[in-house]
């Protein structure tokens, strides 16, 4: 395959802001969000669609899905932002304009549900893209200059990215020691077991997989953890990297059940390859963006993550 890396973006370069998936929170979230980027210096445009609400999603799947591909056609933008994640998605990977994408790459910027579209994009026409912070749930508010820091610079400088370093009191754990490369893929559990079986999940195989999830009971934590290891998935993998999972807590604590904790350390087990935990990645505040399909080492041994090429042209 042949990975595709987007322009850089330039300051005063137009930002489009889409809603592939849930309805944005509130209305003041969409402007705020706009209104950071817009004193960083940088120009927006609103996807025709963004305020519309059909029941949990964001408009219609075609709605959804032409707010997108009209951003992907229009010459003027240079990155796509996504507002919010939530819920919908998968639902509208069937009718994203590929081709025009390949034709014309450009930065793609968003997590959460948003993991099946780039998983999509990097499976059908090999883009790199960013799981990173998103305008209607992150920029609205005070972003941290921790997320700030990496984020901007992932997608602005054309230099080597190099280390994914975790912030000074939130250590990198070594669940399996080991030192591996590979293809830096994942994003949100949830989402990659949802594409499992379909032509938009990319090949797992020698990749290093980073996973996160939020405000999901440990048992279905440790299903999907299972669904992937049935598949062959994680038995092929050349490292794996557990971010946060934030939120993810039993129903009732009081009833008998694993921890978070206690399900990395029993699939540690069974995987052979290197493996890190509390990686800075997720639902979180404070947190990395992670260049989805770059080349990466991965060393628990001294807890490194790092990048070994740069993202942007």
């Amino acid at each position: 395959m042949t990975i595709i890396k987007p322009p850089r973006l330039h300051k005063g370069g137009v930002i489009g802001l889409v809603a592939p998936a849930s309805t944005p929170s509130s209305e003041e979230h969409i402007e705020k969000g706009a209104t950071y980027l817009e004193q960083l210096g940088y120009r927006v445009k609103f996807g025709k669609h963004i305020r519309n609400i059909n029941g949990y999603l964001a408009g219609t799947d075609e709605e959804r899905a032409e707010d997108f591909n009209n951003m992907v056609r229009d010459k003027d933008v240079e990155a796509i932002f996504t507002i919010r994640g939530g819920y919908g998605t998968p639902r509208i990977l069937h009718l994203i304009d590929y081709r025009s994408l390949k034709q014309n790459p450009k930065i793609i910027v968003g997590y959460s549900d948003i993991t099946a579209l780039q998983l999509a994009l990097f499976r059908k026409i090999g883009l790199v893209t960013f799981s990173g912070p998103m305008t209607g749930t992150d920029m609205c508010k005070d972003v941290h200059p921790y997320t700030e820091e990496h984020f901007w610079r992932l997608i602005t400088s054309t230099k080597k990215i190099g280390l994914l370093k975790n912030p000074s009191d939130e250590p990198l754990k070594i669940l399996k020691r080991g030192k591996t490369f590979g293809l830096l893929l994942g994003g949100n559990l949830s989402l990659i077991a949802c594409l499992m079986g379909t032509p938009f999940l990319p090949k797992l195989h020698s990749s290093i997989l980073f996973l996160e999830d939020v405000e999901e009971s440990p048992y279905r934590i440790d299903r999907m953890l299972v669904q992937l290891l049935n598949a062959g998935v994680l038995h092929g993998l050349a490292g794996l990297v557990f971010g946060k999972f934030t939120d993810c807590i039993p129903n009732n604590p009081s009833e008998p059940h694993l921890t978070l904790d206690q399900i990395q350390k029993e699939f540690v087990e069974k995987i052979g390859c290197p493996i890190a935990a509390n990686f800075q990645y997720g639902h979180i505040p404070r947190k990395l963006t992670v260049p989805i399909g770059l080349q990466a080492m991965l060393d628990t041994t001294q807890k490194r993550i790092e990048v070994t090429e740069n993202a942007v042209l």
